[in-house]
């Protein structure tokens, strides 16, 4: 009997570490890495978009951040930290704190580089609509 409940009980403790992931709506988990960071898995290929949707997303739904709010690359891609998988990238919304340099706003950029940041507002566009169904 000690046995079952033994094993139940590490059962429920599973369960609750994948509860506490945070599921984009476009399907990427993201994970926090510490008090300053956060990394975005995706589920499968994606777009560069892809990434800062999910950022975006739980920089506002989980931890509160406003629309005005930017939300920074603080590394670039990599394997992922929180679950082994090969690609994740990391974000931040505190700079200082993760010890990155923020780029310049505006311009042209190509890739994903450390630095670079954008809105929540502008982040979220990347976003696919969410289709409507009767």
């Amino acid at each position: 009997m000690k046995q079952f409940l033994m094993f139940g009980v590490l059962a429920v403790a599973g369960f609750a570490t994948q509860a506490d992931a945070f599921t984009a709506r476009n399907g990427a988990r993201v994970n926090q890495v510490n008090s300053a960071l956060f990394e975005v898995i995706p589920s499968g290929r994606v777009r560069n978009g892809d990434y800062w949707c999910a950022a975006g997303e739980f920089a506002r739904r989980a931890l509160g951040a406003g629309w005005t709010d930017r939300v920074y690359i603080a590394r670039e891609r990599g394997q992922s930290v929180t679950t082994q998988r090969r690609t994740a990238l990391q974000f931040t919304l505190n700079p200082d704190a993760a010890g990155i340099t923020p780029l310049p706003t505006g311009g042209f950029k190509s890739g994903l580089p450390v630095g670079d940041s954008m809105s929540i507002q502008q982040a979220e566009g990347y976003c696919e609509p969410v289709p409507i169904t009767f």
